[in-house]
C-alpha cells in the first residue's frame, strides 16, 4: 500500500507525518522546533532532512510516496502552490513550495494554510466529525479561522476566507479602546495569547494599580515580565488578581463577539475552537465564551449549533496535511 507525507511548516515547530489512505492514525512522525529568527532557509533544509529521516524510522521507501500534504504558517496561492508569506518567519515571500518539493523531494504536492488545515482535520478525525458546515478556530499567539463544507475547505474567491481574527470588533455601548479605528486593533490584537500577554505586560509597566494587585504575577514569573504567559495570567486570575480577570474576561468577551457575527453569517452545525489559549479550560474559557457567543449572536441561531474544544491537539495540523494529500494523491 502506497502512503502520503504531511508537512506542517509553523512558526515555532516544524511538524512531518506519514499515513495511509486507510487509517488515521500516523505510521510515522517527527517533529523539529523552528528559530524564527533564523529565517525560512534553515526550515527548508529541515523538511529534506526530517524526511529522510522519517523514511528510514519508518521503514518506507521513497517510492512508495503517494503525494504530500502541506499546511503553512500564513496565507497561500493553493492555485500556484505558492507561500504569499509568513508574519514570523522572513524568507517565505510568494515561495513556491509545491514546486520546491517536487524539486526536492520528488513528489507532487498540495497547500493550504494551517488554519484550514486544522479545521480539515477536525472535520475529518476530531471534533467536528460529522458536522456540515463546520467552523474551526485556532486560537494561540494568533487567531486563524476555517470553515469546512461538504468536506471541503471553504476559500471563498480562492484567496482565503473566515479570517475571523483580523475582525475589527466594534462593540456599541462597550467603548473601550478596542472600539478605536486603528487597523491594528482586531479580535486578534484583544483575544489571542500575544494579545493578552501584551496588555498584561503594559498593565503593569503602567503603575495605575493599587500597589499588590500584581503579586501573584510576580511570584510566578520571579518578577520576568519576558516570562509572562496566557497560562500564568489565567492562574493569576484563578487565583483572584483583579486586573488578570479582567484582561482574560474581556480578551474571551471580544472571541465571542467575533464567533458570534461568525455564526450569524454561516450558521454552523458545530464550532471547534483548538489552541494554546483553549487550553486554560472549561472554566476560564469554554464557559465564558459560549455565554459571549449566545450575547453577541442572531437570537434565533442561538441553540443550533454548539462550541467544543479541538479534540486533535498538537498534531491536528500534520493530521489535516495528510487528509489533504490523501484527497489529492490517494495512499
Amino acid at each position: 500500500m502506497r502512503h502520503i507525507l504531511g508537512i506542517e511548516i509553523g512558526g515555532s515547530k516544524l511538524q512531518l507525518a506519514l499515513g495511509r489512505d486507510d487509517t488515521s492514525q500516523f505510521v510515522g512522525f517527527w517533529r523539529s522546533a523552528v528559530d524564527a529568527s533564523h529565517g525560512a532557509d534553515p526550515i527548508r533544509e529541515r523538511i529534506v532532512s526530517g524526511v529522510c529521516e522519517l523514511l528510514a524510522q519508518a521503514g518506507v521507501s521513497r517510492d512508495e510516496i503517494a503525494g504530500v500534504g502541506i499546511g503553512f504558517g500564513g496565507p497561500v496561492d493553493v492555485v500556484a502552490g505558492m507561500t504569499i508569506v509568513s508574519n514570523q518567519v522572513a524568507g517565505w515571500e510568494n515561495f513556491p513550495l509545491v514546486a520546491w518539493v517536487r524539486e526536492q523531494l520528488g513528489w507532487p504536492a498540495v497547500i493550504q494554510n494551517d488554519a484550514d488545515t486544522a479545521a480539515l482535520a477536525e472535520a475529518t478525525f476530531g471534533a467536528g466529525r460529522g458536522f456540515d458546515p463546520l467552523l474551526y478556530l485556532t486560537v494561540g499567539s494568533g487567531i486563524g479561522g476555517g470553515l469546512i463544507c461538504d468536506g471541503s475547505i471553504f476559500r471563498g474567491n480562492g484567496q482565503g476566507a473566515v479570517e475571523v481574527g483580523h475582525l475589527r470588533p466594534r462593540l456599541g455601548e462597550l467603548r473601550t479602546e478596542r472600539d478605536s479605528e486603528h487597523p491594528s486593533h482586531t479580535v486578534e490584537s484583544w483575544s489571542s495569547g500575544f494579545g493578552i500577554e501584551q496588555r498584561t505586560r503594559q498593565r503593569m509597566a503602567a503603575n495605575i494599580d493599587p500597589p499588590g494587585t500584581f503579586d501573584r504575577l510576580r511570584a510566578l514569573t520571579n518578577s520576568d515580565p519576558d516570562r509572562l504567559t496566557t497560562r500564568l495570567i489565567a492562574q493569576a486570575a484563578a487565583a483572584g488578581d483583579p486586573v488578570s480577570q479582567a484582561i482574560l474576561n474581556e480578551a474571551v468577551d471580544v472571541l465571542g463577539w467575533a464567533i458570534g457575527q461568525a455564526m450569524t453569517l454561516i450558521n454552523p452545525a458545530r464550532v471547534v475552537v483548538g489552541g494554546g489559549v483553549s487550553l486554560i479550560g472549561e472554566e476560564q474559557f469554554f464557559t465564558p465564551l459560549r455565554n459571549a457567543v449566545r450575547r453577541w449572536m442572531f437570537p434565533p441561531f442561538v441553540g443550533q449549533a454548539d462550541v467544543v474544544p479541538a479534540a486533535l491537539g498538537e498534531e491536528v495540523v500534520v493530521h489535516g496535511a495528510l487528509a489533504l494529500a490523501k484527497a489529492a494523491f490517494g495512499g
